[in-house]
């Protein structure tokens, strides 16, 4: 059985995405597609607007065969280690090959400067370390670095889904066998957009802030299988865990902020000062932001806090894959997971219990912490069984 991989967060699963595996699957030939999902805490530092359950149980409703959790160390993280992260699962599932979304690029860029940015590392973190004190942020620095010493860049890394893509191609090149590789382009709808404009496609962000406010206009830019999966009264955004984090930013100490994962430059002197002043998350985050710490960074750095990740909880786990966390899966799924048994060396998860629950830590921490911003939200995963999808 031919498999392909996506990465994904389906924040929530949309139009966009099922066009995304629909191509995935024409592109790879694939009899099986597998999404590796963040679960209920995001790459941007976001809370998921629907829990990890509701966003697997969309994506199998609309194409997806296997969806399996990408742990939290690895799915609140800038490009790189996201990206690392989520190909180290595809390959220890035996994926043939992943599919990414880009806004311009073909697969020979992302492969070329790719493999020149892992055949140059020492001369690139030489030239980086140079210029890391510009002021900017960390993102616009890397971009404007390659554009100097790589004079045939093609790529606007600039776009996100194309700096992830890059992501990507340097992990999966990492490994002595790498996956095939295919991109399909962006269509139509704007990662940033922040209005539905398109009868079909809209980006997340338009999605959600339609959803919300109760807006039909998002019926057309889902599926009909995701939308009866939507629950409004699930929902939650950061602002729904601002007291928590509040309150844990205000009784740590200095000292206590700094064994955070990514605390580091003195900004936790900064957050423990603007907390005082800030009313709402947003205000908080407009506060704490500079030229130099992004809207992003430190989304991140709060989910940290709010899920009291250490630098030694995080560095640890993220040496190392230790278990795979099945979600859900379909018939076609299930075949291909036990066809690959023998094949796949680390333990595949559908129950959490005593004797692997130890792989899961950190996800087991998030999740309780994530149910906390809602008294609507079931349980995360004590309990809680694979999401079996019959397709019809």
């Amino acid at each position: 059985m031919k498999s392909c991989g996506v990465i994904v967060e389906y924040n929530p699963f949309h139009n966009g995405h099922r066009y995304h595996i629909q191509q995935a699957r024409l592109k790879s030939g694939a009899d099986v597609v597998i999404a590796v999902m963040s679960g209920n805490f995001l790459q941007r530092g976001e809370p998921a607007l629907l829990d990890k359950w509701a966003r697997a149980e969309m994506a199998l409703a609309a194409g997806v065969d296997i969806v399996v959790e990408l742990p939290v160390y690895s799915s609140v993280q800038a490009a790189d280690y996201f990206a690392e992260g989520g190909i180290a699962l595809l390959h220890a599932l035996q994926c043939d090959s992943f599919c990414f979304g880009s806004e311009n690029g073909k697969e020979k860029d992302f492969q070329q400067v790719a493999k020149w940015l892992i055949d140059e590392k020492e001369a690139f973190d030489l030239a980086f370390q140079m210029v890391k004190n510009s002021g900017s942020s960390y993102a616009a620095q890397v971009e404007a670095l390659l554009k100097e010493v790589y004079p045939t860049l093609s790529l606007n890394l600039s776009e996100p889904n194309n700096a992830l893509g890059l992501s990507y191609a340097k992990a999966n090149l990492a490994y002595p066998k790498p996956m095939e590789m295919y991109t399909i382009k962006r269509e139509k709808a704007g990662y940033h957009e922040t209005t539905i404009q398109d009868l079909e496609f809209a980006s997340a962000t338009a999605i959600r802030k339609s959803l919300i406010k109760k807006e039909s206009t998002v019926e057309s830019v889902m599926p009909a299988s995701s939308l009866e999966l939507v629950n409004q009264e699930k929902f939650v955004s950061w602002e729904n865990y601002w007291q928590l984090l509040r309150y844990q930013i205000m009784v740590s100490t200095v000292d206590d902020l700094q064994q955070i994962y990514q605390m580091n430059e003195g900004i936790e002197f900064r957050l423990k000062e603007k907390v005082k002043e800030a009313e709402t998350f947003t205000e908080f985050i407009g506060l704490v932001k500079n030229k130099r710490y992004t809207w992003t960074r430190i989304q991140r750095l709060c989910i940290y806090i709010l899920l009291q990740l250490k630098k030694t909880d995080v560095e640890a786990s993220v040496e190392e894959l230790k278990a795979i966390r099945v979600l859900g899966f379909t018939e076609q799924g299930r075949s291909y997971l036990k066809a690959k048994k023998t094949k796949i060396e680390l333990p595949i998860v559908t129950n959490l219990n005593a004797a692997n629950k130890n792989f899961f830590d950190l996800d087991i921490r998030a999740g309780f912490i994530y149910q906390l911003g809602n008294p609507h939200i079931l349980p995360q995963d004590y309990r809680r069984k694979p999401i079996y999808q019959i397709k019809s």
